[in-house]
């Protein structure tokens, strides 16, 4: 199975370190069952002003629990005031809990249709700002973040993987939009290895993707981190990749030299963990940048216009478009942009009916022309 490959077991104690907030543990009902999840709240939050929020996901065998203490960001979400959640994988075959990054058929797990609710029911009671939406993760909470950003990236603005990179057979990554991205691993992984292997890409090959999708330009600007922790066995370098003519770096890459299968700079030693570096500082330092408002255009959630109708909305077998200008063809999406049905439209008539029969239930988008797009639910 790949899933052996991405085994993340820690064990230390379960307590946190110094916070000013609290953490609810709730759950929300999704794909059939009650999926779990961990918040974080920080003190200063008070729900007047929108807040961003960060998906926290935990690695291979790990749980919620584990990823809050391990990456430590309370202290920077008390001084920042976002919301962390951390939300809970469902157990694989072996009885580990697991994010499905692609590895098992979406009818058994749909992590990124749990993932979306998530972000939708935490909106309907916190006030969080849409626009700032970010996912990290470690090992296969990082595949699982790079697996967002590839095929559902609807509601994501940005991604910062630590110790987890691309399965090979992800051949059909097609993000339709600049996603910022920071990747963080250690040379010494023997995890997910730096250098890949069978079943995944090495850490520099993860890294030149997300440039050439991300269109950033290919020579980065370097630096060696500052070795401020000798005797932590490892140094750290800083690769950052711009867009010509913007001054944030998209892409952003931190090289650990020496680096075992661990989350720079927490309090917990697993292995040779880097202290020059504190990954969930430079993670939020890295997401802060970064609203969704500059990189994609806002999507019209509407069932008709002037020129389009679309009927019934909700609708259940056939969906009819009526139309009042020539348009030359019809995608429908789902809600993660996955393209689920095209047709060609002859321009000479005025209306077409789509058999919907073997869509799921769920949220769909129609866009017409390439051009305007349309929110349409299954009952």
């Amino acid at each position: 199975m790949i899933k052996k490959s991405i085994i993340g077991l820690f064990l230390f104690p379960i307590f946190l370190f110094s916070q000013s907030g609290v953490t609810v543990t709730d759950s929300i009902f999704s794909g059939g069952k009650y999926r779990t999840y961990k918040l974080y709240i920080p003190a200063n939050y008070t729900g007047t002003l929108s807040v961003p929020l960060i998906l926290n996901l935990h690695g291979y065998t790990s749980n919620a629990s584990q990823q809050q203490t391990y990456s430590n960001f309370m202290p920077i979400a008390d001084t920042a005031g976002f919301l962390m959640v951390y939300p809970q994988g469902v157990q694989d075959s072996y009885g580990n809990p697991f994010w499905n990054a692609g590895t098992v058929a979406t009818s058994i797990v749909n992590d990124t249709l749990f993932l979306n609710q998530l972000i939708d029911f935490l909106k309907l009671t916190y006030n969080i700002n849409l626009s700032k939406v970010y996912v990290t993760g470690l090992s296969n909470g990082g595949f699982m973040s790079h697996y967002m950003a590839c095929f559902c990236n609807r509601k994501i603005t940005a991604i910062a993987s630590v110790a987890g990179t691309f399965f090979n057979f992800w051949t059909n990554c097609s993000p339709g939009k600049i996603v910022p991205v920071m990747h963080i691993h250690g040379t010494a992984d023997p995890t997910v290895p730096y250098n890949g292997n069978a079943n995944m890409l090495g850490a520099d090959s993860t890294v030149k993707r997300w440039v050439t999708k991300n269109a950033c330009t290919p020579t980065p600007n370097y630096s060696m981190v500052p070795n401020t922790n000798i005797s932590d066995g490892s140094t750290a370098e800083h690769y950052q990749y711009f867009i010509s003519g913007n001054s944030k770096s998209i892409v952003e890459f931190y090289k650990i030299n020496n680096g075992a299968h661990t989350w720079p700079g927490s309090p917990y030693i697993i292995g040779t963990t880097n202290q020059d570096i504190n990954a969930s500082a430079e993670i939020w330092r890295f997401f802060r940048q970064f609203s969704s408002n500059d990189f994609s255009t806002k999507v019209n959630a509407i069932g008709q216009s002037e020129y389009v109708k679309i009927f019934p909305n909700p609708f259940n077998e056939f969906l009819n478009i009526q139309y009042f200008e020539n348009i030359r063809s019809v995608d429908i999406t789902d809600l993660c942009g996955k393209q689920v049905i095209s047709l060609k439209i002859n321009e000479s008539v005025e209306s077409v009916q789509i058999n919907m029969n073997l869509l799921e239930k769920g949220i769909y988008f129609v866009c017409i022309n390439y051009s305007r797009k349309f929110k349409i639910i299954k009952n």
